[in-house]
């Protein structure tokens, strides 16, 4: 199917650990139609956590690019990690994508990981949907995670969907901009649309009132209009969203339970309505000296595209995840990297489905991609085209703050661990490898104890390398503090006027 910038929609789905991301995920992709049957983490069978040490933790480490088509667009999903010694990967997926899906549970409400990731995003000014996940929990409280929302954050949420019951009593959701309801589909099955049940017409109507006054304020024409005539019409509706969401004046607020795949169907609508696409926002190039100059993202552009990620995979090598920033990348394209000053030669270009990578015709600027054995890209460079070679302004990666000495009882490991610490430190920009040569240990620095395990595991288990770790040694030093003075004289007596030596010392 052939994709327009204007059709992409790029979303980050972020928030707290445990409240849902990756069934979320899942189960868009099963309401996209891009996966038959949603699988829960537990079967350790989903798209997005892959991995084995994502398998066996039951939680994300990584940040997994995965895509759907929705009414005749194309919507690319970063599904990201909640826990903090992943953040490298949030920030990399908040990078290339336009927007972001944050998570709520329904009974935890705001949480600190969510504190953060929303000063990131207020940092980037980037517009973003809430998502209240889990109402279907016992002591799930639609209400009262709005609240929150509006106690901890300084912005106006507007809620879209609302809930038909909570916690046992969860039926579904009510859409307020079709003032249609979406009961709880049956085992297997997606949503369909219903009239609004008798019980809660009343508080349906309330809600979508609030609605048209809040899409009113997104756009002067339609305030006008509201004001006049007291009502809006649906497309009015999502104008008004696309635009208060666009400018960061609203956030739209979504309710529902992805394990039930409830709320779903209306989350897709408004992130293909309302959420901005690439063709709305500008990337910014980086020259030699340092100057930087923002360029629209556009098809008819010169071919550029940053990679953001990569990742060894063990039956296609080295693969180059990428951000298209302009023009068409095509199988027989040639690329320029700025960084090495080395020109590549395309074989194919895929899509990305979780660990599975499908072969596509082509992408378009504001796409996201997988390049295969494109060995000299690393994550921050630049591939453009050999006629216009440009530098795309870098992920800007938080750095190490956790950090352990290493070693092997083995020797003969210690070249094999050497090359897994590398390759690991060329995956991941958050996590650093030195040798001090001072203390003669190797220290491995990463964003916390969470993050150094599991890297180390994996080559435990991949490598049969018994690896030990233990706080890095301090080479203290003594330093001069303030000025001083001293003097003595040596005497010798042998016979006569005698011998005598003096010394004075200042230091300063």
């Amino acid at each position: 199917m052939s994709t327009s910038t204007d059709s992409i929609r790029n979303v980050a789905v972020v928030g707290h650990g445990s409240t849902g991301k990756t069934a979320f995920v899942e189960h868009l992709l099963f309401t996209g139609g891009t996966i038959s049957k949603p699988e829960t983490v537990e079967s350790g069978k989903t798209v997005s956590d892959y991995t084995e040490e994502e398998i066996a933790n039951k939680q994300s480490v990584h940040a997994t690019l995965s895509n759907l088509q929705w009414k005749d667009g194309k919507i690319n999903i970063m599904d990201t990690p909640g826990a903090s010694d992943f953040v490298g990967e949030v920030v990399a997926a908040l990078r290339v994508c336009e927007s972001a899906a944050v998570m709520v549970a329904a009974r935890a409400g705001v949480q600190i990981e969510t504190i953060k990731i929303w000063r990131r995003l207020d940092a980037r000014n980037k517009p973003r949907i809430v998502f209240v996940n889990k109402l279907d929990e016992d002591m799930a409280d639609f209400s009262r995670a709005l609240a929150d929302l509006n106690e901890k954050f300084d912005t106006s949420f507007v809620p879209v969907t609302i809930p038909m019951g909570t916690g046992s009593d969860f039926q579904g959701i009510i859409d307020l901009v079709e003032m249609k309801a979406y009961p709880v589909p049956g085992d297997g099955a997606k949503e369909t649309a219903t009239d609004i049940p008798d019980e809660f017409k009343d508080q349906a109507e309330e809600a979508r009132a609030a609605l048209l006054e809040s899409a009113a304020e997104g756009d002067d024409d339609l305030l006008t209009k509201y004001l006049e005539e007291e009502t809006l019409t649906d497309d009015e509706v999502r104008t008004g969203l696309a635009e208060g969401m666009g400018d960061n004046k609203i956030v739209p607020v979504l309710c529902g339970s992805a394990t039930l795949t409830a709320g779903l169907t209306a989350f897709l609508d408004v992130l293909t309505t309302a959420g901005p696409s690439p063709a709305r926002v500008t990337e910014t190039s980086v020259s030699e000296d340092g100057a930087e100059e923002e360029f629209p993202i556009a098809a008819d552009a010169p071919l550029a595209a940053l990679c953001f990620k990569t990742r060894i995979d063990q039956f296609s090598g080295k693969l180059s995840f990428i951000k298209m920033v302009g023009g068409k990348l095509s199988h027989d394209s040639e690329l320029y990297n700025s960084r090495e000053g080395k020109k590549e030669k395309l074989s194919k270009v895929y899509t990305s489905q979780g660990k599975k990578i499908d072969e596509t015709s082509e992408l378009v600027a504001g796409d996201i991609g997988v390049l295969t054995k494109i060995n000299s890209a690393k994550v921050n460079d630049t591939l453009s085209s050999p006629d216009h070679p440009v530098t795309v302004k870098p992920v800007q990666l938080p750095q190490p703050v956790h950090a352990v000495a290493i070693e092997v009882s083995d020797r003969k490991a210690e070249d094999r661990l050497a090359e897994m610490l590398h390759r690991a430190q060329e995956e991941d920009l958050t996590f650093t490898v030195e040798q001090n040569e001072e203390t003669k240990e190797t220290v491995i620095s990463g964003m916390g104890e969470l993050h150094l395990n599991m890297i180390l595991d994996k080559i435990k288990q991949s490598q049969k390398i018994d690896v030990e770790t233990k706080l890095p040694k301090v080479a203290y030093r003594e330093t001069i503090q303030k000025t001083a003075d001293a003097s003595y004289r040596h005497k010798k007596q042998s016979g006569g006027h005698g011998q005598f030596g003096e010394v004075v010392i200042k230091i300063f």
